[in-house]
């Protein structure tokens, strides 16, 4: 019996396929979270009250009924204060934010980012108590969404490993910031913009990480690049130098063109699958590690899809099962046509997915 429309993905060593289901279920409506106020990094889901500061001089007379206007002046000889009027309670003050428990979290998250694992938990409790009745419903809180970025840590590790192993990659490349050239934000931005028009004028191909360096946390963007063949602008030119990929002196390439625009760039050769898995591993770090976001070019995707025969299993695999190991050589199918054994041809002709 066929398996039609599998999504496919290659793990480094096998093709693995994913059958095709149906889910008979309803999207679940998103729970609206609850907006709280922050002041100055300290929470109170209580609304702001204004407080009417009542003086002596200003209060009325207790035997009597309050001065009129020209009676106030008579005896203080100074225009009556105008009352300003009350301050709505919904009116956030210059050192308030409203924002969700998440939204916090997060923020909180990044913020002791750099911390060990155990004293960034301990901080983030700490500084979420007040949105909270009891210790213990911290704590699962806390818990449940570490829990949740170790989760979406993983997911994000498995998306670019697949991303990378259906692609070909000819060169490991990296980008510093040069302060004479930008600030940091028109680095940012002026080099997504050059690469964005590489990538769809020009064929490019590119998966990468923004990082700081350690020492003087200068802005970096490491990437994998696909350029084809005739497509390189300026000149690459040899330098003795450092390379802080290896943490040594050597030979490194630089490109006139990104060196002119953005500061210093370097161009390494991947000649094999082993400089490939170092530098997907060299990637990986920077995620937990910055908690910046993979950047990729479009036309990346997770799978393709093709029909598998019964024949071309070898076994199941995976959580109950649900997953078929394919052989190497096993035949691609699009809507009931043969396209022939896998390969890299065959898969650019066949539809894909993320």
């Amino acid at each position: 019996m066929p398996y039609p429309e599998c999504k496919i993905y290659f793990d480094g060593s096998h093709y693995i396929a994913i059958p095709h289901t149906e889910k008979p279920y309803k999207p679940r409506p998103k729970k609206q979270e609850e907006l709280i106020t922050v002041r100055n990094g300290n929470a109170s889901e209580l609304p702001v009250e204004s407080t009417e500061v009542i003086s002596k001089e200003n209060s009325a007379p207790q035997n009597g009924d309050a001065l009129s206007p020209l009676e106030q002046i008579a005896v203080s000889g100074e225009l009556p204060k105008m009352e300003e009027p009350e301050q709505p309670a919904n009116i956030l003050q210059p050192n308030e934010r409203l924002m969700t428990k998440k939204e916090l979290f997060n923020e909180l998250y990044q913020q002791y980012l750099y911390l060990k694992k155990g004293e960034r938990r301990e901080k983030i409790m700490t500084a979420l108590r007040p949105y909270f009745k009891t210790d213990n419903a911290v704590k699962n809180y806390v818990d449940s969404n570490i829990e949740r970025k170790r989760r979406n840590l993983i997911m994000r590790r498995i998306r670019l490993t697949r991303k990378v192993n259906l692609q070909t990659f000819n060169y490991f490349v990296t980008f510093t910031f040069n302060g004479k050239h930008h600030t940091e934000e028109s680095f940012r931005k002026g080099l997504k913009k050059t690469l964005a028009n590489f990538a769809s004028r020009k064929g490019w191909k590119y998966v990468g990480v923004w990082e700081r360096s350690p020492e003087k946390q200068r802005l970096h963007f490491h990437g994998l690049f696909y350029i084809p063949e005739g497509t390189m602008p300026g000149l690459l030119l040899e330098k003795n130098d450092y390379s802080f990929k290896s943490r040594c002196r050597q030979i490194t390439v630089q490109n006139t063109y990104f060196n002119e625009r953005f500061g210093r760039s370097d161009f390494e050769k991947i000649e094999d699958y082993t400089m490939l898995g170092s530098s997907v591993a060299y990637l990986m770090k920077y995620l937990e590690k910055t908690g910046e976001k993979i950047v990729y070019s479009k036309g990346l995707p997770q799978y393709f899809i093709s029909d598998i025969m019964e024949d071309d299993v070898v076994t199941t695999i995976g959580l109950e099962d649900k997953k078929l190991l394919l052989f190497d050589d096993f035949e691609c199918w699009d809507e009931g046509v043969s396209v022939g054994k896998v390969n890299a041809d065959t898969i650019s002709q066949l539809r894909k997915s993320n």
